[in-house]
């Protein structure tokens, strides 16, 4: 993604501008709304019992939805130059990012192949699983957060 920092300087004058949290990650990593979704509780609710990592709620948010402990290897899953698909949760009220986002229309779209690496998700849990239910699993990763403390 060409101009990766001027788009997350854009999102992030965005939500200051309007007190909302706008956090963009990499879509080929999310594997649906619901992942997105349970990140985000699992952020504010460490928050709310202070018992976050981050000192950002957009990064605790990450940190949740890359299913990693350490904010350094969380970061994977944010934007980059080489993202090509833009997911973002917007918390609070939503600002108009209509001037920085090109939408293309489709739905979300995930890669199998950099999820089961981002995740760590094995052929054996494959099989035993199914692909199927590759969505599982990662919010599987995301729940077991807490319990890596």
């Amino acid at each position: 993604m060409k101009g990766t920092g001027k788009f997350l300087a854009a999102l992030r004058e965005a939500g200051e501008g309007r007190g909302c949290i706008i956090q963009a990650m990499d879509a080929s990593l999310v594997v649906g709304e619901r992942h997105a979704a349970f990140a985000a509780e699992k952020a504010v609710r460490a928050f709310t019992e202070r018992r976050n990592v981050a000192k950002d709620l957009g990064l605790e948010i990450l940190r949740y939805a890359s299913g990693q402990r350490q904010i350094e290897r969380a970061l994977s899953m944010g934007v980059s130059e080489a993202t090509e698909r833009v997911a973002l949760i917007v918390m609070g009220t939503p600002p108009d990012i209509s001037d920085i986002l090109e939408l293309d229309g489709e739905g979300p779209r995930w890669s199998e192949a950099a999820v089961r690496e981002a995740f760590d998700i094995g052929d054996l849990e494959i099989e035993a699983a199914g692909e199927e239910r590759i969505p599982d699993l990662v919010l599987e990763r995301v729940a077991l957060i807490d319990a890596y403390r």
